[in-house]
């Protein structure tokens, strides 16, 4: 069977997402780079168009199948390769795991993801990200005081962290006060020096442009 193919763009949060599961599991991938800003965004191109529908990435092209959004990629993975398990064995603690996924992935993100910014326009697009960015992370704050341990929730490196990392990534690029976020800057420090993290990290993909290594 094909080697797993992974359509991403280096600094996009939720192809990174995927890249850190990917590594943490062991598994072998090819990357195919799209990119979401020249010559008006390839995700736009018919070529692209026909593997994601939604003009987005990342798409991973696995088992056969072409699959699409992270958070689903995350929980196919997930449930095809258990080994090195990023949700805990608990309902209760899963359910953490993925309140903080989605305080991310539908609170955060989307409202700072570059359709957005692209419609906010250049001016104010600075003063929106960091505005809505803290704003999540004042509540995800609040949730890390009663789930985290040494990451996200617990002691074990879960979905959430993997969602964690890009996020705060984000924020420093749109110059959100991290000093107001003690537990979120403690996790992510203990996060990035992960071996899996530092591999998938943006300065080191394939399309990373090389000023910004």
């Amino acid at each position: 069977m094909a080697r797993p193919l992974l359509y991403s763009y280096y600094r996009s949060s939720c192809s990174w997402r995927v890249r850190i599961a990917l590594a943490m599991k062991g598994i072998e991938y090819d990357q195919k780079a799209v990119h979401l800003v020249k010559d008006g965004g390839e995700q736009h191109k018919a070529e692209y168009i026909a593997v994601n529908p939604q003009q987005q990435v990342p798409s991973l092209e696995i088992d056969g199948a072409s699959l699409c959004q992270s958070i689903a990629i995350l929980e196919y993975l997930e449930e095809t390769r258990p080994q090195v398990p990023l949700l805990p064995t608990g309902s209760v603690e899963r359910a953490k795991v993925r309140n903080v996924v989605e305080c991310i992935n539908s609170g955060i993100q989307p409202i700072q993801n570059l359709c957005v910014l692209q419609y906010v326009g250049d001016e104010k697009k600075v003063e929106w990200g960091r505005h809505w960015i803290t704003q999540g992370f004042i509540a995800l704050e609040k949730l890390l005081e009663r789930f985290a341990g040494k990451y996200c929730v617990g002691d074990s490196i879960t979905l959430a962290d993997l969602c964690l990392v890009p996020q705060v990534f984000n924020a420093n690029r749109f110059k959100v006060n991290m000093e107001a976020f003690p537990i979120i800057q403690r996790v992510h420090a203990a996060l990035e020096t992960e071996e899996a993290f530092i591999a998938a990290h943006p300065k080191n993909q394939p399309d990373c442009p090389e000023d910004q290594r």
